[in-house]
C-alpha cells in the first residue's frame, strides 16, 4: 500500500504515477496480450484497442469504489490493519508474477516471442477470448474486482476525503484510470505490432520487455518486504513517493520504448 502525500497537487500527480505503474502490472499486461493476439487474425482493428478498453473498464469499477467509499467515509474509521495486509499480499503477488515472468524469458525456445505471464487472466477462462468492445471492457472490470485494487481506490477516497467530498475522490480515480489508460493502451499497440513480425528483433523484444516486468516486480516485492521490517528504511523513503513512482515508471517506459523501437527495425537482408 502507497504511503500518500498530504498536498492536493502532489497527490493528485502520484495518483496519475501510480495508475501508469498500475498499467504495468504483469497481470495486466498478459490479460492484455491474450486479447489482442487472440483478436489479431480476425478483428485487427480491435486488436489495436484491446489495451485501451480494458483500462476503460478496470477504470470505470475504479471510479464506482472511490465513489463508493467517500460516501461512506464519514462514518467508518480505517483499521490499523488494513495497510498492512494490502501491503503483505501485493508482496506476495509481485514475487510471484516476477519470478513467473522471469520463468518465462528463461524457459522460451530461441525461436518463441515471451509472451508475459499472470495470475488474474487464468482465472477468468474463456473470457480472455472475446471479440466485442463491451466484452474487452468486461475483462478490465472483473480485473478490478480484487482486494489489491479495492484497497487502492478505497485508499483514494479516503485520503481525498481530507480535501473534500466525493467531488475529490472521482478526480483521483480519474487520474489513475489516465495513468493506467496510457500505459495499458500504448501496450496493446505494442503487442499488435510485435504481431504483425514474427523476426528476431520481435524475439530480443519481447525478452527485454519480460526481464524489465519481472525485475521491476521483484525489486518493488523487495522495497515493501524492507519498509515493513526496517523502521530505518520505513523513514528513509517517507515523503519520496513521487520520486519512486517517477523512477519505477521512467524505467519501464524506456525500456518499452527500446523494445519498440527493435520492433521497428528492418529486418537484414
Amino acid at each position: 500500500m502507497e504511503t500518500l502525500p498530504t498536498d492536493w497537487l502532489s497527490l493528485l500527480i502520484l495518483t496519475f504515477v501510480l495508475g501508469m505503474k498500475h498499467g504495468f502490472d504483469a497481470d495486466h499486461l498478459a490479460t492484455i496480450d491474450g486479447l489482442t493476439r487472440y483478436n489479431a487474425r480476425t478483428r485487427p482493428g480491435l486488436a489495436r484497442y484491446c489495451g485501451t478498453l480494458f483500462s476503460l473498464g478496470h477504470g470505470a469499477v475504479v471510479m464506482a469504489i472511490a465513489l463508493g467509499v467517500s460516501a461512506i467515509a464519514g462514518h467508518w474509521e480505517v483499521p490499523e490493519w488494513f495497510g498492512t495486509l494490502g501491503s503483505v499480499i501485493s508482496i506476495v503477488f509481485l514475487v510471484a508474477l516476477g519470478s513467473l515472468n522471469l520463468a518465462a524469458v528463461l524457459r522460451a525456445g530461441p525461436d518463441e516471442v515471451v509472451q508475459p505471464v499472470g495470475l488474474k487472466g487464468k482465472l477468468l477462462g474463456n473470457l480472455r477470448h472475446v471479440s466485442h468492445p463491451a466484452l474487452v471492457a468486461l475483462v478490465g472490470a472483473l480485473f478490478a474486482l480484487s482486494f489489491d485494487t479495492l484497497s487502492q481506490a478505497a485508499f483514494f477516497a479516503l485520503t481525498a476525503t481530507q480535501f473534500g467530498g466525493w467531488e475529490h475522490a472521482l478526480v483521483l480515480a480519474l487520474l489513475f484510470m489516465l495513468g493506467m489508460l496510457l500505459t495499458d493502451g500504448i501496450n496493446g499497440l505494442w503487442i499488435a505490432r510485435l504481431i504483425a513480425r514474427a523476426d528476431q528483433v520481435a524475439l530480443v523484444a519481447s525478452r527485454v520487455m519480460g526481464l524489465v516486468v519481472s525485475g521491476i516486480s521483484l525489486l518493488v516485492a523487495a522495497f515493501g518486504a524492507a519498509k515493513m521490517v526496517s523502521p530505518a528504511v520505513d523513514a528513509w523513503s517517507e515523503g519520496k513517493e513521487l520520486v519512486f513512482g517517477f523512477t519505477l515508471v521512467a524505467i519501464i517506459a524506456l525500456s518499452f520504448i527500446a523494445a519498440v523501437r527493435l520492433t521497428r527495425r528492418p529486418l537484414l537482408a
